[in-house]
């Protein structure tokens, strides 16, 4: 198997999630449960608050979990935290920012 067929084969269930508002406790925790509900994994997460703006990036392994659940589900978490949540595939992601 190549490289490039590995690497696609290690990336494919992988999304990148953005969190982006006015910094507020339990903005971690509501994403992070919400993902664990649905078995995603968080692999890495960073997070930022610049004069009280608060942002997160989180890497996950989606396993078996379906995307268009997931992304439904944060649209509604990102509405009653009033913050932006996106998700995006990971070779999405890395192709628009050439990683």
């Amino acid at each position: 198997m190549s490289d490039e067929t590995t690497n696609a084969n290690t990336t494919s269930n992988r999304a990148i999630v953005s969190v982006l508002g006015a910094d507020r406790s339990g903005i971690v925790a509501a994403v992070a449960g919400l993902l664990a509900e649905r078995n995603v994994n968080i692999l890495d997460i960073s997070q930022t608050i610049l004069q009280g703006l608060f942002t997160m990036t989180t890497l996950v392994d989606l396993g078996d979990a379906d995307f268009a659940e997931i992304h439904i589900g944060l649209d509604e978490l990102a509405k009653q935290l009033g913050v932006q949540i996106t998700i995006q595939r990971e070779d999405v992601f890395k192709f628009m920012y050439r990683l």
